[in-house]
């Protein structure tokens, strides 16, 4: 391969080594500074409006930051690239980070829910870096490099909560306050993460792949030079594996976030120890990520769908343990909520890899936004749709509500592999290379 601006060979496998490298190196950043800034900012939202209610609406406000970023980071790629993309929005993650500890100086309520926003802009450039990692992948490795930048995330998730008491410290030693501290390190944490996406994701891998395609392709087919956001959206009607893919992502992230956010409260009301609902989520953390290389390289050895079925049946089996055991019953809850995660990461990979092969390289980001918007949306929904069932009835209730979208998710995934049998992904994407 050439570069058509400098002549000069590239090496596609060491650009695809590198890239890897740096999305992992920025996952991990990013991570430690969202994983910590989730559970401070809620906090300080409690502290300066002296509501539970606050605290909900800053955690709810990142996901519609992440919600309303995903298509113009989608765009951004478009026109620039996924260097610019996630540049920017790591950046207004950093600027989100400084407005939330100006806010808690001034304790005013207004910009923490502006900060914890822009935050989640950088939440939303987090889920497109997953996909930047399969633009320059083989097709039978497509899931593999999706699953190391999901895998990093990983560091994050268990250091950025871990810092809140050294992060609280060095807030304090600076003359702010204790709360702030995480969002002191995650700006630098942020701010890190752009630098290093700036300087080290060259070339482009978006970029790269798009002349890639665009020169092998005749020129009457060829890719356009100026790909636009509507042609992708348009593009997924005519791709059914592409929509099953939206599917699964949203539907597993829903699930999630239907049941993970209410286990804290129903370990709560049976007065179990915060040490133990804290290890409880852990665990789940644990099952959401640190397996995701397992994941990624199942899905590219028996097929994207066959792992999306796992996804499912580890869902639904989720979902009935955590119905049936009691809210002091910390191994059970642990065992449920690590299933959970785990089905999420068979979603999530297995869903992602099928939408990234089934669209055109100039398409990907745009449907790859939307997807992430579907996702946030979904979320949020299913957060709701927890606080109001747990309300009305009960947190078994609620599992065994989260069991629909599953046997849905179920149905249309069997539907799919008995119209086209599945079969391992090198010969399952090779037209889609």
């Amino acid at each position: 391969m050439t570069d058509t601006r400098t002549r000069a060979p590239v090496d596609v496998a060491a650009v695809q080594r590198r890239s890897l490298g740096v999305l992992s190196g920025y996952q991990a950043l990013a991570g430690i500074a969202i994983a910590g800034a989730v559970p401070a900012g809620a906090l300080i939202a409690e502290g300066v409006a002296g509501s539970d209610a606050a605290a909900g609406l800053a955690q709810t406000s990142g996901v519609v930051g992440a919600a309303l970023a995903a298509l113009p980071l989608a765009r951004l790629t478009l026109s620039g690239g996924r260097r610019r993309a996630l540049v920017w929005g790591v950046g207004l993650g950093a600027l989100g980070a400084v407005v939330v500890v100006v806010a808690s100086v001034l304790r005013s309520f207004p910009l923490v829910v502006l900060g914890c926003l822009l935050v989640g802009v950088a939440s939303a450039a987090g889920y497109q870096a997953r996909y930047a990692a399969a633009d320059l992948a083989e097709p039978d490795r497509r899931a593999r490099a999706i699953s190391v930048v999901v895998w990093a995330s990983t560091i994050g998730a268990v250091l950025g909560p871990n810092l809140l008491e050294a992060s609280g410290r060095l807030a304090e030693s600076l003359g702010l306050p204790q709360l702030s501290g995480p969002y002191v390190v995650g700006a630098v944490c942020f701010a890190l993460s752009a630098a290093l996406l700036w300087v080290l994701l060259r070339p482009d891998p978006y970029l790269l792949a798009r002349r890639r395609a665009a020169a092998a392709a005749p020129p009457a087919t060829g890719t356009a030079a100026h790909p636009r956001l509507r042609d992708g959206l348009h593009h997924v009607r005519r791709h059914p594996r592409a929509q099953l893919g939206i599917t699964a992502v949203a539907t597993g992230h829903a699930v999630m976030v239907m049941v993970m956010v209410m286990t804290p409260v129903h370990m709560r009301h049976v007065d179990v120890r915060l040490q133990l609902i804290g290890l409880v989520i852990s665990v789940h953390v644990a099952g959401m990520y640190a397996l995701s290389p397992v994941v990624g390289w199942a899905a590219d050895r028996f097929g994207r769908r066959m792992v999306l079925a796992a996804g499912v049946v580890l869902l639904a089996v989720s979902c009935v343990v955590a119905a049936r055991v009691p809210g002091d019953d910390v191994l059970g809850l642990g065992i449920a909520l690590f299933l959970l995660g785990l089905g999420w990461s068979c979603t999530l990979i297995g869903g992602s890899t099928l939408l990234v092969e089934d669209v055109a390289p100039a398409d990907r980001p745009a449907v790859q936004g939307a997807s992430d918007l579907v996702m946030n949306v979904a979320g949020a929904a299913g957060g709701i749709v927890a606080g109001i069932v747990v309300a009305a009835c009960s947190y078994s209730v609620l599992c065994l509500v989260a069991l629909v979208p599953v046997a849905a998710l179920g149905v249309y995934v069997v539907v799919s592999m008995r119209r086209t049998p599945p079969v391992p992904a090198s010969q399952d994407t090779a037209a889609q290379g």
